[in-house]
């Protein structure tokens, strides 16, 4: 995996106008220049915001990627709460080092309860 080579990208694509012209007209030929697999390659394509989570990509980077591509904020947090089910905890980055595994595994770790459960820690009000 090249976690370094993805990240670079979407900087790039974040910062560059050239780059984000390049994304816009060919997106294939925009990332052929970065060394990446065929499974990063095919995420940076769809774009599949939830498997670049659960490969590291830095969630700052990938929330700039989303609205880049039109993809609504509530979408973006689901797509990356999807890849996690999906695909399994992060594997790479910033997020595994922490052993973050998605806001339900967190929460549950912190006692609270699921958002659709109502306001507060379980066993509690607020």
């Amino acid at each position: 995996m090249s976690l370094y080579n993805v990240q670079k990208f979407l900087y790039e694509l974040n910062r560059d106008e050239r780059v984000q012209l390049a994304y816009r007209t060919d997106p294939q030929q925009a990332i052929a220049g970065y060394d990446l697999d065929a499974q990063e390659r095919g995420a940076l394509l769809e774009p599949d915001i939830g498997l670049l989570y659960h490969l590291g990509v830095n969630g700052q980077i990938l929330m700039h990627f989303a609205a880049f591509c039109g993809i609504e904020w509530s979408d973006y947090l689901q797509r990356m709460r999807d890849g996690v089910e999906l695909h399994g905890p992060v594997r790479a980055g910033v997020y595994a080092l922490a052993g973050y595994e998605g806001v339900e595994a967190h929460s549950r770790r912190l006692g609270h309860r699921r958002s659709d459960d109502g306001p507060g820690r379980a066993g509690g009000t607020s």
